[in-house]
């Protein structure tokens, strides 16, 4: 029998503590790891070395393109794309775009796959055990990637690397088994600052590492498929083997074994079954996750192109404006909502922040100007930094404690999901109608997500009123 399906805990209105028969525990007390205790700040750099080792590979897809340019493969996908977006010449700048998106796009699409069950795995069998296995398997990605004498193999490594994604999931799980209900936001802020700041390094030591040409180098092993990117991927994969070992020496085991679920649901694609499965809530807010993503992912890749056709911007300007927004969201999600959420709730918090990116993407389709531009941009990322967070707790604190896993790894799921849907309907939206178009339908959408964000009720009040019968929502801002 699904094990979820009629769980009182995994419902909406219930709150998270009674599942699987879990004993009852105060809201504010965390539970106690089986080996310790894992603060926030070990979490942290394993997501932050995850995020730089991945996001490496960014500024790296033109050049990407050129070296396997007369790979039978890439000649293939290339004249596939141009066909589908009516593109004349194979040397027109979007092709070089669509190229990188589709790249992104396989990742993207393996991790929407592999989260949920990553994260229902970590329920199973507990957090560490996971990570371990996948930052292992993220590292084989970057050798495989270092060792790509064909495109083939290029692609193959970032197959594996997004099947192994899993570790977000699990972070993500470990941060609500040691935080509160209280402090639920200020951890989700912490992996949202660890990012921020890890998309933000990750390009700049790509951009630095490209420089080293291991095949001149090295000219011996270019048999063996050594290739111009091969400093970029080695130096991931070094970061990568760093990860595992910060993970084996210092990650303390945060489910103990009381606490996890030992039944497998039977559905090898738990987002499919989330509705049925987690309650009005949990779906509800992973709805919100997804639809906000997709315009949210749109303007990511748009944003570059509008900065170069208003203001004729090149790559050291484009990158300082994606520093900019990787800045202003580490400091929004690590220090703001941190202070604010506790106070507010999460939903208010979230609500404003979608009030703020709708703003935001307003404001750049007005094209009122450089100024106005970097106020609409800067408006994006706090919106993004207050909602990201906050939206993830949300679903946490509606989930069962002993399917935080799988629930999570659903929610970044539907975001990888969604960062395969966004990039692709903006960029025919952009080339096809102009810059403004792609903002104010973006904007548009966002309605449809804050009416849904309004209809989620407040969390749950806390796990020991909950044992008593009493799991009446808690008012947003009151005491918990």
């Amino acid at each position: 029998m699904d094990p979820a399906a009629h769980d009182p805990a995994a419902s909406e209105g219930t709150a998270p503590g009674a599942a699987h028969g879990t004993s009852a525990r105060s809201a504010d007390s965390p539970p106690e790891p089986e080996r310790g205790g894992t603060p926030l700040r070990v979490i942290f750099l394993t997501l932050f070395l995850d995020l730089v080792g991945f996001s490496i590979i960014f500024p790296l897809f033109p050049a990407i393109l050129e070296h396997y340019a007369d790979d039978p493969t890439l000649i293939a996908l290339v004249d596939g794309l141009r066909r589908s977006f009516a593109i004349e010449s194979p040397s027109d700048p979007r092709v070089q775009v669509l190229f990188g998106g589709v790249l992104g796009s396989l990742y993207s699409l393996l991790q929407f796959f592999a989260s949920p069950l990553w994260g229902r795995i970590s329920d199973r069998i507990g957090r560490r055990p996971v990570l371990l296995v996948t930052v292992a398997g993220i590292g084989l990605s970057y050798l495989l990637w270092g060792l790509a004498g064909s495109f083939t193999l290029l692609v193959v490594s970032r197959l594996l690397a997004g099947a192994m994604g899993g570790n977000i999931s699990a972070a993500t799980a470990a941060v609500s088994d040691i935080t509160t209900r209280r402090d639920r936001a200020k951890g989700m802020g912490v992996i949202g600052a660890a990012f921020g700041l890890g998309f933000v390094l990750g390009p700049a030591i790509g951009t630095a590492l490209v420089q080293i040409d291991l095949t001149r180098l090295l000219p011996g092993l270019v048999p063996w498929g050594l290739n111009p990117f091969s400093a970029c991927a080695f130096g991931a994969g070094l970061l990568s083997a760093l990860n595992w070992i910060w993970i084996r020496r210092r990650f303390e085991e945060t489910l103990p074994p009381s606490r996890r679920n030992r039944e497998m649901a039977r559905s090898p694609l738990p987002v499919l079954s989330i509705g049925r499965r987690f309650g009005g809530a949990v779906a509800r807010g992973n709805l919100v996750n997804l639809l906000l993503l997709i315009a949210f992912s749109g303007m990511e890749f748009t944003l570059s192109f509008v900065a170069r056709d208003r203001f004729d911007w090149g790559p050291a300007q484009i990158g300082g404006l994606f520093v900019h927004i990787g800045l202003v969201l580490a400091l929004v999600q690590g220090g703001i909502v941190r202070r604010i959420a506790p106070r507010l709730g999460e939903r208010r918090v979230a609500l404003a922040g979608l009030v703020t990116i709708a703003l935001g993407l307003a404001g750049i389709a007005l094209d009122a100007g450089l100024a106005s531009f970097w106020l609409s941009v800067t408006a994006l990322s706090i919106g993004g930094g207050l909602t990201f967070p906050t939206l993830s707790s949300l679903v946490s604190l509606h989930a069962g404690e002993s399917v935080q896993g799988e629930v999570l790894g659903i929610f970044r799921a539907l975001g990888s999901l969604a960062r395969v849907i966004g990039p692709l309907v903006a960029a025919v939206l952009y080339w096809r109608e102009g810059p403004a178009l792609p903002y104010w339908s973006a904007c548009a959408f966002l309605v449809v997500p804050i009416l849904i964000l309004i209809s989620i009720p407040p969390p749950p009040i806390d796990t020991a009123l909950a044992a008593t019968g009493d799991d009446s929502p808690r008012p947003e801002g009151a005491s918990r």
